[in-house]
């Protein structure tokens, strides 16, 4: 049995850096590391909470192929259970070609493959009935589960007694609101970027956006804000809170990790400050080596670090 269940996107990732301009057509230009690593929303969080030792599952969908069989092994590697996830003849494994520029940033080339058809029918809710939270892991670039379906899904497991968690990707089809405001009454907690959050709202300030999604349903809502860390509201609480400063490599899987990071608070019964406090320590180790997963240390370590940064309020 898993404590968290990880349900989303599966991705694999071609990892590029540095990468200061594109080449011109017909041109070539070199870059210092080409990597694959795994990617998507629900394999990053899923392999962050196994590092951070959390009890985590994996729901979704791959091809049968090589590079689904990479991820499998990634995840089988990280301690990650895999009951949940499905293969499909119809369709190649989900792909992203990850370009990581000199500062970190990150663009992407990405193909949705099995990630596109993945549908209510593909999901074993006997796994999700066994767990305690139910995270949905790259809503808007699941074209046949977003929407409804997933409103569908979160209501059940609210039914089974699940902290249900939900965060988004950015949506280049441009649904928004409309794949997520049927999901909002239906979530304990929505997770997303400032960047996804003044689309999805239409609004500029934080706290603005967050009395959007909280008036739309949610519970809670914590909006990840980059190097400038989160900031989180409810009905009788809201802190805005600095992110711990570290030398950046790679941002690559920052807002899953920071997702991760989150989510292993409320598995440990933390209040949700500290939580949150967490999740921006796990995004910053997280972007100090290149990949979406390959900065995570432990929890205990992680801990010393908060405790040593003197912009930890907890201390």
């Amino acid at each position: 049995m898993s404590k968290v269940v990880c349900l989303g996107i599966l991705v694999a990732d071609l990892i590029a850096k540095p990468v200061a301009q594109f080449p011109s057509k017909g041109k070539l230009t070199n870059v210092d590391t080409m990597e694959l690593h795994t990617g998507g929303c629900a394999t990053n969080t899923a392999i962050d909470l196994a590092r951070l030792g959390e009890d985590v599952g994996v729901i979704g969908l791959i091809g049968s192929d090589a590079l689904g069989s990479f991820i499998l092994n990634r995840l089988k590697a990280e301690n990650v259970d895999i009951t949940g996830v499905k293969h499909t003849e119809q369709i190649s494994t989900s792909t992203s070609m990850v370009f990581s520029d000199p500062d970190g940033e990150r663009s992407f080339l990405y193909y949705p493959g099995a990630n596109g058809i993945l549908a209510e029918a593909d999901i074993d809710f006997s796994v999700i009935e066994r767990c305690e939270i139910l995270f949905i892991a790259g809503s808007l670039l699941m074209p046949t589960l977003d929407g409804e379906p997933t409103a569908k899904l979160l209501k059940r497991a609210q039914e089974f007694g699940k902290y249900t968690i939900l965060d988004t990707a950015w949506d280049a089809s441009e649904k928004w609101m409309s794949a997520i405001g049927p999901c909002l009454p239906y979530l304990d907690l929505f997770i997303p970027s400032i960047e996804e959050a003044q689309m999805l709202s239409g609004k500029d300030n934080v706290e603005d956006m967050a009395k959007v999604f909280l008036t739309a349903g949610t519970q809670n809502v914590v909006i990840k804000c980059g190097a400038k860390g989160c900031y989180m509201e409810n009905s009788t609480e809201k802190h805005y809170l600095p992110a711990f400063g570290v030398n950046a490599i790679d941002t690559n899987g920052a807002g899953d990790s920071f997702v991760a990071g989150f989510i292993a608070g409320l598995a440990n019964k933390w209040d949700l400050k500290r939580c949150a406090e967490f999740a921006n320590a796990v995004g910053a180790h997280c972007v100090t080596a290149l990949g979406a997963s390959s900065g995570i240390k432990s929890k205990e370590e992680i801990i010393i670090f908060m405790e040593n940064r003197s912009n930890y309020h907890d201390k």
